[in-house]
Parts: structure tokens; C-alpha cells; sequence
């Protein structure tokens, strides 16, 4: 509906002089265009953001036809995919950004589909060039940390998420995650430190619990014991 309501808008506007009108109106629609695509681009993202990856599909289904190549478009419909839980079709999509495409995004993105395979070493190589990329971005740093602990490289994860909570120490994801890893590593006074930092005592019970759990999981996976304290 905006976007029929931007080309209306768009009709109604005057013309310039002749001299200047071929020049003004292709610069106009090339802006137009530009305007239509992001206001379309937001919508796809809040309604993932919602948790409406069908809905996501379906607006990007019908965004294809207008920009059947638009690279923000495909990594798009990869995570919503895998939102989905649809690893495999995901895969396909995600065979339609060129294997030279070496942007951070791109990058960080075959990261994620490795790791709905279980690959977490081949995961952890492509967050890893990702970061290089933007070394910058907590985000792909926790991924990368995160990968690294799946795959058996526990002081690599530490060290990584570490990295990634400097970068954004607010975040609860990274913190846990960093939790997860001291843990495993048995640095228990560490991940304690971090739990402090959690106010309500209800969700820093169920957190100790989740962390715990999560921490003999990958313990039995990796054929390994970790000392949980007390």
C-alpha cells in the first residue's frame, strides 16, 4: 500500500521546464525507486523482527519480481529459511549469492547455514572471514565464539566472546554465550561475575540452570567431562 502511495505521489508532482525534464524525471524515478525499496526492505525485516518468517517469504516473493537480484533480498530469505528451521532450502537460496561475494554479510551468512548443517568447523571459517571483514561487529564475533565452541576449540571461544562482549556488553546473548564458554572451560568464578550482573534473582536462578545444562550437553557431545561447581 506505500508504495502505491509514493508513485501517486510521485504523478501529481508539476513537471520542471523542458529543458530539464527528461534529466529531472530520471533522476526523480531513480529516487523513487531507491525510496520504494527500502520502505519494502523494512517492512521484510519487521516482520521477521515479529517472528513472521512466512510472511517475510511471502513480501520478499513479491519483492523478487520488482528486484529479482537484490543482494540484501537473498541473505534476507536465507535467515528467514532458516527462522524456518528449512536448512535445506536455505542452502538452495543461499547458492544464488555468488561464491565471490566475500562481503561480511555474505560471509557471516554461509556461517549460519553451516551451522544449521552441524558443520560448526566450516561455520567457524566463515564468521571467522567474516570479522575480518568488520572486525567491528559483536554479532558475527558471538557467532564465531559460539562456533568455536561446538567444534571442540573451547580456548578459541573464550578468547572470541570475550571480543565480542567488549564490543557490546549490554547484550544478553553475548553475555550468556561468554557465560556458556567460561563454564565449560571451568572458569567458574568468571561466569559467576557475569551472572551477578543479572538484577532479578528468578531469571539469574533459571539462567545458572540453563547454562548449567547446556554446558554437561556439550560436555557428553564432545566426550569430555566440565566441573559445574556448586
Amino acid at each position: 500500500m506505500r508504495r502505491l502511495v509514493l508513485l501517486a505521489m510521485a504523478m501529481s508532482m508539476p513537471m520542471a521546464g523542458a529543458g530539464s525534464a527528461i534529466a529531472a524525471d530520471a533522476s526523480g524515478q531513480g529516487a523513487l525507486e531507491g525510496s520504494t525499496r527500502g520502505l519494502y526492505i523494512s517492512l521484510i525485516r519487521q516482520a521477521r523482527t515479529d517472528g513472521r518468517p512466512r510472511a517475510a517469504i511471502a513480501y520478499l516473493d513479491d519483492f523478487d519480481r520488482q528486484h529479482p537480484d537484490d543482494r540484501e533480498a537473498q541473505l534476507l530469505r536465507v535467515n528467514c529459511l532458516l527462522d524456518l528451521g528449512q536448512v535445506t532450502a536455505a542452502r538452495t537460496a543461499l547458492s544464488r549469492i555468488p561464491s565471490s561475494d566475500r562481503s561480511g554479510a555474505a560471509q557471516a551468512m554461509r556461517g549460519h547455514v553451516f551451522a544449521a548443517e552441524g558443520n560448526w568447523r566450516q561455520a567457524a571459517v566463515q564468521y571467522a572471514a567474516a570479522l575480518q571483514v568488520s572486525p567491528a561487529d559483536a554479532f558475527i564475533a558471538n557467532a564465531l565464539g559460539y562456533a568455536w565452541l561446538r567444534a571442540g576449540q573451547s580456548a578459541q571461544a573464550v578468547e572470541t566472546l570475550r571480543g565480542a562482549y567488549d564490543l557490546a556488553p549490554d547484550d544478553a546473548v553475548v553475555r550468556n554465550n561468554l557465560m556458556l564458554a567460561l563454564t565449560v572451560t571451568g572458569r567458574l568464578a568468571e561466569a559467576d561475575g557475569l551472572l551477578s550482573k543479572v538484577a532479578d534473582i528468578r531469571e539469574k536462578a533459571r539462567l545458572r540452570q540453563q547454562v548449567a545444562g547446556e554446558a554437561a550437553r556439550l560436555a557428553v557431545a564432545g566426550g569430555g567431562t566440565v566441573s559445574l561447581g556448586s
